[in-house]
């Protein structure tokens, strides 16, 4: 398997390296630059698969792809999950997001190596992603949500909901009010329609709006707990790989 790394940050693009040697993985080459890139692909075979952080240090890595045709599979790299889920939806092998855990990228190198030849040589729309990327800030979020009541329907406003939470294959949305809502949608769907200012996702199991934080409390395994104003029915658990980037988030 020949792969490559795309990341401009030299010590996150040697601990992929050293995360990927563990599961008998050798990266031939790291670049760390749209300009690097492009050299590099005009002059050498391309690899079959490419670790591809999204924000390099003089632009998008998308604009390699806008001179250089490739037809590697992808795995992208990001910080940013609103971007890391769009990514994957056209057509990405998978997608892991900073810091990134070791157990999921060896489920990204078993998915990529389980598939069949002809289906490792991906085609993306580079050009739809990199719509997406422009002014993310400026996106339209979702105001409102809708839960089913007995023969009602009830609208929830997002601004109300301290915490989106999953249980029993359930989605659930826990309002101010103390109450708790099902929703018909994922926790990963969550992940485009909720603004990212506003709400962080602090597990698998767990969305936050700091708004409602009430406090937070150093926990075992360098981890974090919260405690929101109203929901006390779970912990919330910060996970250790998530840690750095939570508390990025509240500043």
């Amino acid at each position: 398997m020949n792969v490559i790394i795309i990341e401009d940050e030299k010590p996150a693009a040697r601990r992929l390296g050293r995360l990927l040697s563990d599961l008998n993985v050798e990266v031939t080459t790291m670049l760390h630059s749209v300009e690097e890139s492009l050299s590099w692909f005009q002059e050498n075979e391309h690899p079959d698969l490419i670790f591809l952080d999204i924000q390099l240090s003089d632009g998008l890595s998308f604009e390699i792809f806008d001179i250089v045709d490739v037809k590697s599979a992808i795995i992208f790299t990001t910080a940013y999950d609103e971007y890391a889920l769009q990514a994957f939806k056209l057509n990405s092998i998978d997608y892991l997001l900073k810091p990134i855990d070791d157990e999921e990228l060896e489920s990204a190198v078993n998915k990529f190596r389980s598939l069949k030849p002809e289906s490792k040589k991906l085609s993306l729309d580079f050009e739809d992603i990199k719509k997406l990327l422009v002014n993310p800030l400026e996106r339209e979020y979702k105001k409102r949500f809708t839960a089913k009541v007995g023969q009602h329907l009830k609208i929830i406003n997002a601004d109300d909901v301290e915490c989106f939470y999953s249980e029993n294959k359930g989605t659930y949305a826990a309002t101010s009010d103390g109450r708790n809502y099902l929703l018909d949608t994922t926790l990963e769907n969550l992940e485009e329609e909720l603004q990212p200012n506003t709400f962080f996702r602090v597990s698998r199991k767990f969305y936050v709006n700091i708004n409602f934080i009430k406090d937070i409390i150093s926990y075992t395994n360098s981890r974090l707990q919260i405690k929101l104003n109203s929901f006390s029915e779970q912990e919330i658990i910060v996970s250790r790989e998530r840690v750095k980037d939570f508390k990025l988030w509240l500043e």
